[in-house]
């Protein structure tokens, strides 16, 4: 019987012991999941805090001389400056640095942007330079004159060339190098006003017009130059035919989303192999004065339908739904989007509004501002001035 006793007690205290730890490890869990509910809050608190922050003011953290041509015109170029002329065009980063340099003699500059990638042409000239933010790609010569351009992240240009008869589309490497083309004829498929290139370079996108019975009329086609499309006849892979609009204004916000903005819609297109109509946008009898867009949204600027604001602001998303209308009173020069919100400046002013409708800035710019560049920094950009880019910090 001792000897029972004995073995009865050790069981007893390793069953008291195996308690204690069980006790301690759910004590240290119920901790951590504490802690971690803690830091979540605080994290909560300041992100809520950061998205309601308004800014009053801007300190102006780094100044550096910039030197350009009384008729140079700057335009972003991903991080970088690209300013062109008559006379030829450079790049410079945000420091201040040329990264190249490049001359010709062209008149009506006309330029395509997509990313970091650009292309310069002039209208009815026969030259296309192809440039990025860190080097000149390539020069294309064609046999037409050039009517339009388009260009991809990857330095693959189309062009609309005027022939006697017929309109024709080429797309070329950036050396280039004629890869893929087609004719068009206004009594066939329609006349070619407008066309986009995927940031891949493998989609096409035209909107041509045609006449039907006296009516002005359009057709929206999509072009894959991938393996899809080489088993389609033109590498044609699909087309949408609008009666009641005429689009003059077509482009790629990603590899599988598109959108054409017409006399009165806006159409936006997803598939990254063929491309069909995911919504359709109605704004019948208000003219659209301004486009702007990213990879992310879609901003359509027109007259207000409110008495109290000059300007009205549409905003579309990737995903092809509506994020909002915003108001504002700017005479505005330029826009873009960064990180769910967008900037809308003069050469003078600045609005930057959330996708919230908060108001995160409104003030005026110390000098005469020609370009807005964003930095890598939140609510840091920089001012391109005349003579100066100038750094500046919100706060």
């Amino acid at each position: 019987m001792a000897n029972i006793q004995v073995v009865r007690k050790k069981e007893n205290r390793q069953e008291g012991y195996e308690d204690k730890i069980k006790k301690y490890r759910l004590a240290n869990a119920y901790r951590f999941v504490l802690l971690l509910l803690f830091l979540a809050a605080i994290v909560g608190l300041i992100i809520v805090q950061y998205r309601k922050h308004v800014y009053t003011g801007y300190n102006v953290v780094n100044t550096v001389p910039r030197q350009s041509g009384t008729q140079s015109v700057p335009i972003r170029l991903g991080k970088s400056v690209l300013s062109y002329s008559e006379d030829g065009s450079h790049c410079i980063n945000l420091k201040g640095d040329v990264v190249w340099n490049q001359t010709y003699q062209m008149q009506d500059v006309d330029t395509a942007v997509c990313g970091e990638v650009s292309a310069l042409c002039s209208y009815n000239g026969n030259q296309i330079f192809v440039q990025s933010a860190k080097e000149c790609l390539g020069e294309v010569t064609t046999t037409m004159p050039i009517r339009d351009i388009a260009v991809s992240a990857t330095g693959r240009v189309s062009a609309i060339l005027a022939d006697v008869d017929a309109t024709w589309i080429h797309t070329y490497d950036p050396n280039g190098e004629l890869l893929f083309y087609g004719q068009t004829f206004m009594q066939n498929s329609g006349y070619p006003v407008a066309l986009a290139l995927s940031p891949d370079g493998e989609l096409l996108g035209v909107s041509y017009v045609y006449l039907d019975a006296g009516t002005v009329k359009t057709n929206i086609a999509f072009y894959n130059f991938g393996p899809v499309g080489s088993n389609q006849s033109d590498y044609l892979v699909s087309t949408q035919s609008y009666s009641d609009m005429i689009a003059p204004y077509i482009q790629f916000m990603d590899d599988g989303t598109a959108f054409a903005v017409g006399d009165n819609r806006l159409v936006i297109y997803k598939g990254e192999q063929k491309p069909v109509s995911a919504a359709d946008y109605f704004y019948n009898d208000t003219e659209i004065k301004s486009v702007f867009y990213n990879e992310e949204y879609i901003g359509l600027i027109m007259a207000s339908d409110k008495a109290e604001s000059r300007y009205r602001l549409d905003v579309y998303g990737v995903d092809a739904k509506k994020v909002g209308t915003y108001y504002f009173d700017l005479e505005y020069k330029d826009m873009f989007f960064e990180d769910k919100r967008f900037v809308i400046y003069s050469e003078s002013e600045c609005l930057i509004m959330n996708m919230d409708g908060l108001e995160k800035f409104r003030g005026r710019f110390g000098g005469s501002v020609e370009l807005m560049v964003p930095t890598d920094s939140a609510y840091k950009y920089v001012l391109v001035t005349g003579s100066s880019l100038d750094t500046i910090q919100l706060n």
